[in-house]
Formats: C-alpha cells, structure tokens, sequence
C-alpha cells in the first residue's frame, strides 16, 4: 500500500466518526471552468463559475481546443476562489471529486489532472462523476426534501434524456434522443434565424415575442408511445420552411417561427416526461424532475409544473444557478459515493462518451 492510500483510507476511517463531509468539486466538461466546496452534498459553502462565452461568440459555438487552454489558464485561480469563499484549505477537506465524462476529451482531462493533484497532494479521496447524475443532484441542492426514487427529463446540449432515479447512484435510462439532444436543436435552429451564441437562451428570449400557434411543425416519431426523442426532423422542417419562404420571397416573422419552434420542443419534451413518469410504480411516479441546461429554460419549466401538477405529480427544478454547468452539482453527486467508501484510483481517465447506465451501483 503506498502512502497515498494509506492516507485516504485514514480520512475514511474518519469520515465513519464524524456527520459532515467536506467536498471540492472540479467541473470543466465543455466551456464552464467551475469549482465548488460542498457540506454533506446537500450544502453548498462556494460555487464559482467561469464562463467561456465570449470566447466561442465568434465561432458560433464551443471550440474544444479554445474550451481546453481556457480551463487550463483558469482552474487554479477558480479553485483558490472555491476555497476562500467557503473559508477553508485545502487539508480540511474530506475529498476531491470532479467530472470525468461524458464531454469534451480536452475539457475533462484539464479538470482531472487538476483534481488528481490536489488529491495526490492532500492524501484526499479522489472520485470521478458522471456529468448527468450531477445535473440530476442538482436537484438536491434546490429541494432539501427531494430522496429518490424519482422520474427525471435530462435536457441539455448535448442529452435529452428520461431516467428513473432508483436510487443515489443508481438509475433506469427510460428514452433518450435518437438524433439531436434538444438543446443542440435549439442551437442550430437559433444559428439559422441568424442568433447569436448561445444559441438556446437568445432564442427563447425571441420566442417571448412570437405567436407559438403561427406554424405547426409535425412530428410522427415523438408521437408514439414510447420514451425516445427525435428532434432533427423538426429543426429540418424550421430550416426548410425558413429556406422555402425567403426563396419564394415571402416574409417570415422570426419571433413567430421561434416560439412556434420552442413550442413543439417543450410539448415533446414536457408530454414524454410526464407519461414516462406516470408509467412508474410506487414513489418514482409520484415525483418528476428536470434537470440540465435547458431546465433553465421558462417556457419548459412552466410546461413541466402544469402538466405534472395535472397530473397528481410533484414536481422538482433546480434553482437557475445550478442548471447549466456547475461544479456544486458534481459535489452534491460524489457525497453518497465518498460516504459508502467508493473512492477512484488515481488512474481514472476521461470518457468523452461515458454512458448514465456506467455510473450505477448495485443494479
């Protein structure tokens, strides 16, 4: 056993006599440098983000190379920042825990170098989270009486999906998008009206402006039975009637087209989240969640309380700090892990394609 194990396995055996965990939190998946010092994963002592916006405005979108030398340029001051804030070193606490997929192979593995170290340096437990079981934890950051199980809609850039929280750390994928992840759709749709980066918060604020009822957009495959999403044929069908009317000379209200676009989306979104909700037996059909970057998103949280409320449902959402890349959320997500003594060896890679059904225990 080598002096760093044994060091960790001494916090552990501590952590056994004593209520309350201390965790630094490291996230830096795609363009959000962020670190945060978590109490017990339900209290949040600091949260610092730094945003990588202004450096991908002009490309339209995130280039992974720039995301990967920002995170490089920036961890160490948003770490120290993490650590002020909640007026703690780096010796008092109980471990390191950070994001090691799925996102951009060059983000993670800026963050996981980092954490590493610092884990290395300190004789802390080291652990990797998966990125959707923190949006997921989120949640427990907002609503201190929410306990799995529950039915959760992950909608993000990069995931839609449908999960049954079984448990911490512990969940059923129910559907997931077979093509574009609703946010994604939300960014190329905004690029086509001519918005600017991000896409999806610029585009909803267009939508406030529009008539939702003023173009239909149809859908067959969201219209089915099942759990799975599809939103390529919907942003084509944007695009086309956009492309269509601007050939024929005609003239198209882009607030129209927005709203009726977000429309389709939030319906598919909010409708398929609801059933797949009132599908499950016992508690997990009696709570839903939402949970990524588009739950911050007006339009689908309001669709979400109404339809889940109609439907006997309690609903859960996380506070819009913690919707969109965080690392609060990933320290929230590690404490049941460090609690039951699963820590990762220092050996852990990034996996850009790390798939929700790899981080369940005990299934």
């Amino acid at each position: 056993m080598t002096q760093y194990e044994r060091a960790v396995n001494d916090r552990l055996e501590k952590l056994k006599r004593r209520p309350r965990a201390r965790i630094l939190a490291i996230e830096t998946s795609c363009d959000e440098t962020a670190a945060a010092v978590v109490e017990n994963g339900r209290t949040v002592l600091s949260s610092v983000v730094h945003t990588q916006i202004p450096l991908h405005v002009p490309y339209g979108g995130v280039v992974p190379e720039i995301a990967s030398r920002s995170h490089v340029q920036k961890i160490g001051a948003v770490v120290r920042r993490a650590l002020d804030e909640a007026g703690l070193t780096l010796p008092e606490l109980d471990a390191v825990a950070v994001t090691n997929g799925p996102g951009l192979v060059g983000a993670l593995l800026v963050g996981l170098s980092y954490a590493k170290g610092l884990a290395y340096a300190a004789g802390l437990p080291f652990l990797g989270v998966h990125h959707i079981a923190s949006h997921i934890a989120a949640n427990y950051l907002s609503d201190l009486s929410l306990e799995p199980p529950f039915t959760c809609l992950v909608a993000s850039g990069g995931h839609s999906h449908i999960i049954v929280v079984e448990d911490y750390e512990r969940y059923r994928l129910l559907g997931r998008t077979r093509d574009d992840a609703a946010g994604e759709a939300f960014d190329k749709v905004a690029r086509v009206l001519g918005l600017p980066y991000p896409g999806g918060p610029n585009l909803e604020k267009l939508a406030r402006e529009g008539d939702p009822t003023r173009y239909r957009f149809h859908s067959a495959f969201n219209e089915g039975d099942g759990f799975d999403f599809s939103f390529s044929g919907i942003k084509t069908a944007v695009v086309n009637r956009l492309h269509n009317a601007q050939q024929a000379g005609e003239t198209i209200d882009r607030a129209d087209l927005a709203a009726s676009f977000q429309k389709t989306v939030v319906d598919i979104l909010a409708d398929k989240a609801v059933r797949a909700a009132q599908a499950q037996p016992g508690a997990a059909g009696e709570k839903l969640a939402l949970a990524g970057g588009v739950s911050a998103n007006g339009a689908l949280r309001a669709a979400m309380e109404q339809r889940a409320n109609k439907a006997g449902i309690a609903f859960y959402c996380p506070d819009f700090a913690y919707c969109t890349d965080n690392a609060a959320m990933v320290g929230s997500a590690a404490y049941g892990k460090l609690m039951r003594g699963e820590t990762d060896a220092l050996s852990l890679n990034a996996v850009p394609y790390l798939s929700i059904e790899e981080q369940t225990q005990g299934a």
